[in-house]
This record gives C-alpha cells, sequence and structure tokens, in this order.
C-alpha cells in the first residue's frame, strides 16, 4: 500500500496520498487548497537520524542556540504559522522545500 506524493500546480504544496489500491483509487487532490491540479513527485527515500547523527553532522550547539539542521528550522517556522492560524506564504514554502532538499538559502541579503 503505498503514499504517493503529489506537487499542487495552484497553490505549490505537497500531499502526501495513501492509496489502499492503485485499481480503486480516488483522483487525486491537494489537501491543503482542495485543487485537482497535482503532478506526481518522486518521493525521497529517508532514514531517521538519531541524536548522535545530528550532533556529528551539526556539533553541540551553544547555551541559547538551536540546531542548524534545516529540516527543524522549517518544522518550527510551520508550527508558528500554526500556532497563530495562518497558512505558510507561498516564497515562505518553497524556502522551507527547498531546504529540505538540501538547497540553503544564502545571507539575508540574497533573499
Amino acid at each position: 500500500m503505498p503514499i504517493y506524493e503529489y506537487r499542487c500546480e495552484e497553490c505549490a504544496r505537497l500531499s502526501s496520498i495513501f492509496v489502499r489500491s492503485p485499481k480503486t483509487a480516488a483522483p487525486p487532490a491537494c489537501q491543503h487548497c482542495g485543487s485537482a491540479r497535482v503532478k506526481k513527485v518522486m518521493s525521497r527515500v529517508g532514514r531517521l537520524k538519531t541524536q548522535g547523527d545530528v550532533l556529528q553532522e551539526h556539533g553541540t550547539p551553544q547555551p541559547g542556540e538551536a540546531y542548524s539542521d534545516p529540516r527543524q528550522i522549517g518544522s518550527w517556522v510551520e508550527r508558528q504559522f500554526e500556532s497563530y492560524g495562518m497558512e505558510v506564504p507561498e516564497e515562505t514554502r518553497r524556502m522551507i522545500d527547498a531546504a529540505r532538499e538540501g538547497e540553503l538559502p544564502g545571507p539575508a541579503g540574497d533573499l
């Protein structure tokens, strides 16, 4: 039973859709805006990082600092918008998705 991912052509967000049977599956739609204009994307294969993996990759943060792992930063930003009852702006969503793909933004002046 696979989970397929689709990128919405309207809001550019990713939707993950669990499919019990491809023969009886309903047409995919965006889980965020409801649009039927979605394109299937290649899903990433991932593995969970252990605390040791994060420490080895990013080092131990100094007091008052957080890890610089872009996935953690993106998740924090998403939670902040959600806590205020706001949708994540499209440009911010693109930056979060790019960071999760390993494309980190440059200095603030480059944005």
